[in-house]
Protein backbone atom coordinates (compact mmCIF):
# COMPACT_ATOMS: atom_id res chain seq x y z
CA UNK A 1 0.00 0.00 0.00
CA UNK A 2 1.36 2.86 -1.08
CA UNK A 3 -0.02 6.75 -1.30
CA UNK A 4 0.48 8.56 -4.68
CA UNK A 5 0.40 12.66 -4.80
CA UNK A 6 -1.91 13.79 -7.62
CA UNK A 7 -1.17 17.56 -8.81
CA UNK A 8 -2.78 20.30 -10.43
CA UNK A 9 -2.25 19.60 -14.31
CA UNK A 10 -0.84 21.63 -16.43
CA UNK A 11 -4.47 22.37 -18.76
CA UNK A 12 -3.37 23.95 -22.08
CA UNK A 13 0.09 25.92 -23.50
CA UNK A 14 0.68 29.15 -21.11
CA UNK A 15 -1.40 27.83 -18.23
CA UNK A 16 0.57 28.44 -15.28
CA UNK A 17 -2.30 27.96 -12.72
CA UNK A 18 -5.88 26.38 -12.29
CA UNK A 19 -8.32 27.55 -10.04
CA UNK A 20 -10.42 24.66 -8.03
CA UNK A 21 -14.32 25.07 -8.81
CA UNK A 22 -15.27 22.01 -7.02
CA UNK A 23 -14.05 18.67 -6.03
CA UNK A 24 -16.23 15.60 -6.94
CA UNK A 25 -14.52 13.62 -4.10
CA UNK A 26 -13.63 13.69 -0.34
CA UNK A 27 -11.42 11.98 1.88
CA UNK A 28 -12.35 8.49 2.42
CA UNK A 29 -13.77 7.81 -0.73
CA UNK A 30 -12.97 4.97 -2.96
CA UNK A 31 -12.51 5.84 -6.93
CA UNK A 32 -11.53 4.35 -10.01
CA UNK A 33 -8.63 5.58 -12.66
CA UNK A 34 -10.23 7.97 -14.86
CA UNK A 35 -13.05 8.73 -12.99
CA UNK A 36 -13.76 12.70 -12.71
CA UNK A 37 -12.30 14.08 -9.33
CA UNK A 38 -12.20 17.83 -9.61
CA UNK A 39 -13.16 20.55 -11.61
CA UNK A 40 -10.58 23.45 -12.70
CA UNK A 41 -10.97 26.47 -14.50
CA UNK A 42 -8.65 28.24 -16.09
CA UNK A 43 -7.92 31.00 -18.48
CA UNK A 44 -8.74 28.71 -21.33
CA UNK A 45 -11.41 26.34 -20.14
CA UNK A 46 -13.30 25.02 -17.20
CA UNK A 47 -12.28 21.01 -17.33
CA UNK A 48 -12.75 17.81 -15.38
CA UNK A 49 -9.51 16.34 -14.37
CA UNK A 50 -9.37 12.91 -14.25
CA UNK A 51 -7.99 10.45 -11.25
CA UNK A 52 -4.51 9.07 -12.11
CA UNK A 53 -4.90 6.26 -10.19
CA UNK A 54 -6.99 3.66 -8.22
CA UNK A 55 -7.58 3.64 -4.53
CA UNK A 56 -8.66 5.49 -1.58
CA UNK A 57 -8.54 9.35 -1.21
CA UNK A 58 -6.19 10.17 1.95
CA UNK A 59 -6.74 13.86 2.25
CA UNK A 60 -7.10 16.88 0.17
CA UNK A 61 -4.46 19.64 -0.01
CA UNK A 62 -5.95 22.76 -1.65
CA UNK A 63 -9.32 24.11 -1.06
CA UNK A 64 -12.25 24.85 -3.01
CA UNK A 65 -11.44 27.90 -5.51
CA UNK A 66 -7.85 28.28 -4.37
CA UNK A 67 -6.09 29.15 -7.09
CA UNK A 68 -2.57 27.31 -7.17
CA UNK A 69 0.41 26.59 -9.83
CA UNK A 70 1.00 24.37 -11.99
CA UNK A 71 2.67 21.30 -10.50
CA UNK A 72 1.33 21.90 -7.07
CA UNK A 73 -0.04 19.07 -5.05
CA UNK A 74 -3.72 18.51 -4.37
CA UNK A 75 -4.53 15.52 -2.78
CA UNK A 76 -3.43 11.86 -1.87
CA UNK A 77 -4.58 8.69 -3.24
CA UNK A 78 -4.07 5.42 -1.05
CA UNK A 79 -3.32 2.79 -3.68
CA UNK A 80 -2.79 -1.23 -4.13
CA UNK A 81 0.97 -1.37 -5.00
CA UNK A 82 3.95 -3.07 -3.67
CA UNK A 83 5.72 1.01 -4.18
CA UNK A 84 7.09 2.06 -0.47
CA UNK A 85 7.20 5.71 -1.21
CA UNK A 86 5.31 6.52 1.87
CA UNK A 87 4.05 4.05 4.28
CA UNK A 88 0.45 4.59 5.30
CA UNK A 89 -0.12 5.10 8.97
CA UNK A 90 -3.52 4.96 11.01
CA UNK A 91 -4.34 8.47 11.82
CA UNK A 92 -7.87 10.05 13.57
CA UNK A 93 -6.55 12.99 11.56
CA UNK A 94 -8.98 14.68 8.93
CA UNK A 95 -7.64 12.09 6.22
CA UNK A 96 -8.67 9.31 8.23
CA UNK A 97 -9.74 6.26 6.46
CA UNK A 98 -11.83 4.32 8.74
CA UNK A 99 -15.20 5.91 8.65
CA UNK A 100 -18.06 4.54 9.95
CA UNK A 101 -21.42 3.50 8.38
CA UNK A 102 -23.43 6.91 9.49
CA UNK A 103 -20.77 9.24 8.51
CA UNK A 104 -20.21 7.25 5.16
CA UNK A 105 -23.91 7.98 4.29
CA UNK A 106 -23.61 11.43 5.45
CA UNK A 107 -20.77 11.81 2.56
CA UNK A 108 -23.05 9.80 0.13
CA UNK A 109 -25.56 12.70 0.91
CA UNK A 110 -23.50 15.75 0.40
CA UNK A 111 -22.32 14.64 -2.79
CA UNK A 112 -25.68 13.91 -4.34
CA UNK A 113 -26.05 17.55 -3.62
CA UNK A 114 -23.05 18.73 -4.94
CA UNK A 115 -23.61 20.03 -8.99
CA UNK A 116 -21.24 20.99 -11.42
CA UNK A 117 -21.28 24.20 -13.25
CA UNK A 118 -22.29 22.45 -16.30
CA UNK A 119 -25.40 20.55 -14.65
CA UNK A 120 -26.06 23.99 -12.91
CA UNK A 121 -26.39 25.61 -16.07
CA UNK A 122 -28.32 23.00 -18.07
CA UNK A 123 -30.80 23.09 -14.95
CA UNK A 124 -31.10 26.74 -15.16
CA UNK A 125 -31.57 26.92 -18.73
CA UNK A 126 -34.32 24.28 -18.43
CA UNK A 127 -36.01 25.27 -15.32
CA UNK A 128 -35.01 21.38 -14.31
CA UNK A 129 -35.51 20.87 -10.29
CA UNK A 130 -32.25 18.61 -9.80
CA UNK A 131 -33.96 17.20 -6.91
CA UNK A 132 -36.16 14.96 -8.73
CA UNK A 133 -33.34 12.75 -10.75
CA UNK A 134 -31.32 10.18 -9.64
CA UNK A 135 -27.91 10.82 -10.37
CA UNK A 136 -25.34 7.93 -11.87
CA UNK A 137 -22.11 9.58 -10.69
CA UNK A 138 -19.78 8.53 -7.77
CA UNK A 139 -22.26 8.31 -4.46
CA UNK A 140 -25.26 9.06 -6.29
CA UNK A 141 -24.10 12.22 -8.03
CA UNK A 142 -25.80 14.24 -10.82
CA UNK A 143 -23.54 14.44 -14.01
CA UNK A 144 -24.58 16.10 -16.86
CA UNK A 145 -25.37 12.98 -18.79
CA UNK A 146 -27.93 12.49 -16.32
CA UNK A 147 -29.98 16.07 -16.88
CA UNK A 148 -29.10 15.37 -20.91
CA UNK A 149 -31.26 11.84 -20.45
CA UNK A 150 -34.10 13.97 -18.47
CA UNK A 151 -33.92 16.29 -20.84
CA UNK A 152 -34.82 14.10 -23.49
CA UNK A 153 -36.91 12.05 -22.08
CA UNK A 154 -39.20 14.68 -20.57
CA UNK A 155 -39.36 17.13 -23.35
CA UNK A 156 -42.77 15.88 -25.29
CA UNK A 157 -44.34 16.13 -21.31
CA UNK A 158 -42.41 19.36 -20.32
CA UNK A 159 -43.91 20.98 -23.42
CA UNK A 160 -47.66 19.84 -22.43
CA UNK A 161 -47.10 21.08 -18.85
CA UNK A 162 -45.85 24.46 -20.76
CA UNK A 163 -49.16 24.75 -22.61
CA UNK A 164 -51.13 24.08 -19.93
CA UNK A 165 -49.81 26.59 -17.50
CA UNK A 166 -52.60 29.35 -16.79
CA UNK A 167 -51.78 32.47 -18.24
CA UNK A 168 -51.64 34.33 -14.44
CA UNK A 169 -49.55 31.74 -13.44
CA UNK A 170 -47.25 32.91 -16.29
CA UNK A 171 -47.38 36.12 -15.52
CA UNK A 172 -46.53 35.43 -11.82
CA UNK A 173 -43.49 33.70 -12.56
CA UNK A 174 -42.30 36.60 -14.95
CA UNK A 175 -42.68 39.14 -12.26
CA UNK A 176 -40.61 36.92 -10.10
CA UNK A 177 -37.61 36.66 -12.50
CA UNK A 178 -38.16 40.67 -12.59
CA UNK A 179 -38.19 41.35 -9.15
CA UNK A 180 -34.71 38.75 -8.62
CA UNK A 181 -32.82 40.40 -11.43
CA UNK A 182 -33.01 43.77 -9.29
CA UNK A 183 -29.56 44.13 -7.05
CA UNK A 184 -28.58 40.74 -8.49
CA UNK A 185 -24.92 39.64 -6.42
CA UNK A 186 -22.44 37.55 -8.80
CA UNK A 187 -19.20 36.22 -7.31
CA UNK A 188 -16.17 36.74 -9.26
CA UNK A 189 -15.28 33.04 -9.25
CA UNK A 190 -14.86 30.89 -11.73
CA UNK A 191 -13.60 31.05 -15.39
CA UNK A 192 -14.64 34.75 -15.04
CA UNK A 193 -12.05 35.34 -12.34
CA UNK A 194 -9.06 33.76 -14.43
CA UNK A 195 -10.61 35.54 -17.62
CA UNK A 196 -10.19 38.97 -15.72
CA UNK A 197 -6.66 37.39 -14.44
CA UNK A 198 -5.19 36.87 -17.74
CA UNK A 199 -7.02 40.30 -19.20
CA UNK A 200 -5.00 42.34 -16.54
CA UNK A 201 -2.04 40.43 -17.59
CA UNK A 202 -2.34 41.35 -20.84
CA UNK A 203 -3.39 45.33 -20.71
CA UNK A 204 -0.69 45.46 -17.81
CA UNK A 205 2.18 43.35 -19.65
CA UNK A 206 1.70 44.01 -23.10
CA UNK A 207 2.12 47.05 -24.68
CA UNK A 208 -0.75 47.78 -27.46
CA UNK A 209 -0.90 49.27 -30.29
CA UNK A 210 -3.93 49.87 -32.70
CA UNK A 211 -4.72 50.42 -36.41
CA UNK A 212 -7.76 49.92 -38.06
CA UNK A 213 -8.01 50.07 -42.37
CA UNK A 214 -11.50 50.07 -44.47
CA UNK A 215 -12.06 47.46 -46.61
CA UNK A 216 -14.56 47.21 -49.82
CA UNK A 217 -15.87 44.01 -49.92
CA UNK A 218 -18.82 44.32 -52.27
CA UNK A 219 -17.18 41.31 -54.54
CA UNK A 220 -17.19 39.01 -51.24
CA UNK A 221 -20.95 39.72 -50.37
CA UNK A 222 -22.05 39.24 -53.65
CA UNK A 223 -19.61 36.06 -54.14
CA UNK A 224 -21.39 34.89 -50.99
CA UNK A 225 -24.91 35.77 -51.77
CA UNK A 226 -24.97 33.47 -54.65
CA UNK A 227 -23.81 30.70 -53.00
CA UNK A 228 -25.01 30.36 -49.74
CA UNK A 229 -28.00 28.75 -50.04
CA UNK A 230 -26.91 26.30 -52.08
CA UNK A 231 -24.15 25.90 -49.87
CA UNK A 232 -26.54 25.29 -46.59
CA UNK A 233 -28.73 23.14 -48.90
CA UNK A 234 -25.70 20.83 -49.52
CA UNK A 235 -23.78 20.98 -45.84
CA UNK A 236 -26.41 21.54 -43.82
CA UNK A 237 -24.95 24.58 -42.03
CA UNK A 238 -24.16 28.66 -43.24
CA UNK A 239 -21.58 30.00 -45.36
CA UNK A 240 -20.41 32.69 -43.48
CA UNK A 241 -18.35 35.87 -44.14
CA UNK A 242 -16.30 35.01 -41.31
CA UNK A 243 -15.03 31.77 -43.01
CA UNK A 244 -13.79 33.93 -45.71
CA UNK A 245 -12.18 36.45 -43.70
CA UNK A 246 -10.12 33.16 -41.63
CA UNK A 247 -9.35 32.18 -44.95
CA UNK A 248 -8.12 35.56 -45.85
CA UNK A 249 -5.94 36.14 -42.75
CA UNK A 250 -4.62 32.96 -42.81
CA UNK A 251 -3.35 33.63 -46.28
CA UNK A 252 -1.36 36.95 -44.93
CA UNK A 253 0.37 35.41 -41.97
CA UNK A 254 1.90 33.15 -44.33
CA UNK A 255 3.18 36.07 -46.56
CA UNK A 256 3.80 38.01 -42.89
CA UNK A 257 4.82 35.57 -40.00
CA UNK A 258 5.92 38.01 -38.12
CA UNK A 259 2.75 38.43 -36.39
CA UNK A 260 2.21 34.43 -36.70
CA UNK A 261 4.09 35.03 -33.38
CA UNK A 262 4.08 34.83 -29.21
CA UNK A 263 6.30 36.37 -26.37
CA UNK A 264 8.51 34.00 -24.98
CA UNK A 265 10.13 36.12 -22.10
CA UNK A 266 13.84 36.50 -23.99
CA UNK A 267 12.82 35.25 -27.19
CA UNK A 268 9.86 35.24 -29.33
CA UNK A 269 8.59 32.18 -31.19
CA UNK A 270 7.59 32.43 -34.62
CA UNK A 271 5.27 29.36 -35.14
CA UNK A 272 5.35 27.42 -38.11
CA UNK A 273 1.52 26.49 -37.89
CA UNK A 274 -1.21 28.64 -38.40
CA UNK A 275 -3.72 28.13 -35.80
CA UNK A 276 -6.46 30.84 -35.77
CA UNK A 277 -7.96 31.44 -31.95
CA UNK A 278 -11.63 32.53 -32.65
CA UNK A 279 -13.92 34.22 -30.06
CA UNK A 280 -16.78 32.09 -29.26
CA UNK A 281 -19.44 31.62 -26.53
CA UNK A 282 -22.97 30.52 -25.56
CA UNK A 283 -25.24 32.91 -23.44
CA UNK A 284 -23.55 33.38 -20.45
CA UNK A 285 -19.59 32.35 -21.37
CA UNK A 286 -17.19 33.36 -23.82
CA UNK A 287 -14.43 30.82 -24.86
CA UNK A 288 -11.30 31.51 -27.37
CA UNK A 289 -11.48 27.78 -29.53
CA UNK A 290 -8.70 27.10 -31.89
CA UNK A 291 -9.12 26.17 -35.80
CA UNK A 292 -5.83 24.37 -36.34
CA UNK A 293 -4.05 24.92 -39.85
CA UNK A 294 -6.16 26.95 -41.30
CA UNK A 295 -3.91 27.92 -44.37
CA UNK A 296 -4.21 24.21 -45.18
CA UNK A 297 -8.38 24.25 -45.28
CA UNK A 298 -11.07 25.48 -48.20
CA UNK A 299 -13.42 27.82 -47.47
CA UNK A 300 -16.06 25.26 -46.88
CA UNK A 301 -13.22 23.13 -44.40
CA UNK A 302 -13.38 26.84 -42.52
CA UNK A 303 -16.96 27.30 -42.40
CA UNK A 304 -16.86 23.44 -40.86
CA UNK A 305 -15.17 24.15 -38.62
CA UNK A 306 -16.32 27.33 -36.81
CA UNK A 307 -19.90 25.65 -37.21
CA UNK A 308 -18.76 22.39 -35.12
CA UNK A 309 -17.01 25.05 -32.33
CA UNK A 310 -19.78 27.18 -32.21
CA UNK A 311 -22.33 24.28 -31.40
CA UNK A 312 -19.77 23.25 -29.18
CA UNK A 313 -19.66 26.70 -27.31
CA UNK A 314 -23.39 26.62 -27.29
CA UNK A 315 -23.44 23.07 -25.42
CA UNK A 316 -20.87 23.27 -23.25
CA UNK A 317 -18.75 20.52 -24.82
CA UNK A 318 -15.51 22.39 -25.96
CA UNK A 319 -12.54 20.29 -24.62
CA UNK A 320 -9.46 21.53 -23.61
CA UNK A 321 -7.86 20.13 -27.37
CA UNK A 322 -10.22 22.53 -28.79
CA UNK A 323 -8.45 25.35 -26.84
CA UNK A 324 -4.48 25.26 -27.31
CA UNK A 325 -2.76 25.85 -30.10
CA UNK A 326 -3.30 29.18 -31.07
CA UNK A 327 -0.99 31.78 -32.80
CA UNK A 328 -3.52 34.75 -33.22
CA UNK A 329 -6.63 35.45 -32.78
CA UNK A 330 -9.17 36.84 -35.07
CA UNK A 331 -12.60 38.35 -33.66
CA UNK A 332 -15.96 38.53 -35.32
CA UNK A 333 -17.12 41.72 -33.27
CA UNK A 334 -19.16 42.64 -36.54
CA UNK A 335 -21.55 40.06 -35.45
CA UNK A 336 -22.70 42.46 -32.63
CA UNK A 337 -23.38 45.12 -34.87
CA UNK A 338 -20.07 47.14 -34.26
CA UNK A 339 -18.02 49.03 -36.61
CA UNK A 340 -14.61 49.64 -34.28
CA UNK A 341 -13.43 48.49 -31.21
CA UNK A 342 -9.93 47.84 -29.66
CA UNK A 343 -9.31 44.25 -28.66
CA UNK A 344 -7.10 42.97 -26.25
CA UNK A 345 -4.12 40.68 -27.30
CA UNK A 346 -4.69 37.03 -26.07
CA UNK A 347 -1.44 36.76 -24.38
CA UNK A 348 1.17 35.90 -25.50
CA UNK A 349 0.42 36.05 -29.22
CA UNK A 350 1.62 38.89 -30.71
CA UNK A 351 -1.51 40.42 -32.65
CA UNK A 352 -5.24 40.39 -32.22
CA UNK A 353 -7.47 41.49 -35.60
CA UNK A 354 -11.43 42.21 -35.02
CA UNK A 355 -13.72 41.70 -37.96
CA UNK A 356 -16.43 44.59 -37.67
CA UNK A 357 -19.81 44.84 -39.44
CA UNK A 358 -20.15 45.43 -43.10
CA UNK A 359 -22.35 48.25 -43.81
CA UNK A 360 -23.47 49.36 -47.27
CA UNK A 361 -22.74 53.22 -47.65
CA UNK A 362 -21.70 55.58 -50.56
CA UNK A 363 -18.20 55.45 -51.65
CA UNK A 364 -16.36 57.75 -54.07
CA UNK A 365 -14.78 55.39 -57.02
CA UNK A 366 -13.54 57.46 -60.56
CA UNK A 367 -15.23 61.21 -59.04
CA UNK A 368 -18.84 59.23 -58.73
CA UNK A 369 -20.94 57.79 -55.98
CA UNK A 370 -21.43 54.17 -55.61
CA UNK A 371 -22.67 52.15 -53.25
CA UNK A 372 -20.34 49.62 -51.79
CA UNK A 373 -20.29 47.27 -48.77
CA UNK A 374 -17.71 48.41 -46.44
CA UNK A 375 -16.04 46.83 -43.64
CA UNK A 376 -13.36 47.87 -41.09
CA UNK A 377 -10.81 45.36 -39.88
CA UNK A 378 -9.06 46.56 -36.70
CA UNK A 379 -5.66 45.66 -35.56
CA UNK A 380 -3.93 45.12 -32.10
CA UNK A 381 -0.59 44.60 -31.41
CA UNK A 382 2.12 44.02 -29.19
CA UNK A 383 4.62 46.48 -29.88
CA UNK A 384 7.50 44.49 -27.70
CA UNK A 385 7.14 41.86 -31.10
CA UNK A 386 5.67 44.11 -34.03
CA UNK A 387 5.87 47.88 -35.84
CA UNK A 388 3.69 50.10 -37.33
CA UNK A 389 5.14 48.57 -40.56
CA UNK A 390 5.20 45.49 -40.72
CA UNK A 391 1.18 45.46 -39.79
CA UNK A 392 0.39 47.91 -41.99
CA UNK A 393 1.96 45.39 -44.87
CA UNK A 394 -0.26 42.92 -43.25
CA UNK A 395 -3.09 44.57 -43.55
CA UNK A 396 -2.64 46.22 -46.90
CA UNK A 397 -2.22 42.96 -48.00
CA UNK A 398 -5.42 41.61 -46.13
CA UNK A 399 -7.07 44.06 -47.82
CA UNK A 400 -6.25 43.44 -51.25
CA UNK A 401 -7.14 39.11 -51.07
CA UNK A 402 -10.14 40.69 -49.52
CA UNK A 403 -11.45 43.15 -52.33
CA UNK A 404 -10.19 40.66 -55.06
CA UNK A 405 -12.56 37.83 -53.76
CA UNK A 406 -14.45 35.75 -56.44
CA UNK A 407 -15.17 32.15 -57.64
CA UNK A 408 -11.87 32.38 -59.65
CA UNK A 409 -9.34 33.13 -56.53
CA UNK A 410 -11.28 31.95 -53.65
CA UNK A 411 -13.26 28.56 -54.86
CA UNK A 412 -15.02 27.40 -51.95
CA UNK A 413 -14.49 23.41 -52.32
Amino acid sequence: MTIKTMTMPQLGESVTEGTISQWLIQAGDTIEQYQPVLEVMTDKVNAEVPALYSGKIVRLLANENETVDVGTPICEILIESNQDEVTVENTNSSGTLQTDKSEAETKQEIMKNRYSPAVLTLAQEHQINLSELTGTGLSGRITRKDVMNYIKQNKAKSNQSINKIPANITSAKKNTKIIQSINREIPVTGIRKAIATNMVRSKTEIPHAWMMIEVDVTNLVAYRNAEKDKFKEQEGYNLSYFAFFLNAVAKALKEFPELNSSWQGDKIIQHKDINLSIAVGNETELYVPVIHNVDEKSIKGIAKSVHELAYKAKHNQLTQADMEGGTFTVNNTGTFGSVQSMGVINYPQAAILQVESIVKKPVIINDMFAARDMVNLCLSLDHRILDGVICGRFMSHVKTILENISGDTTPIY
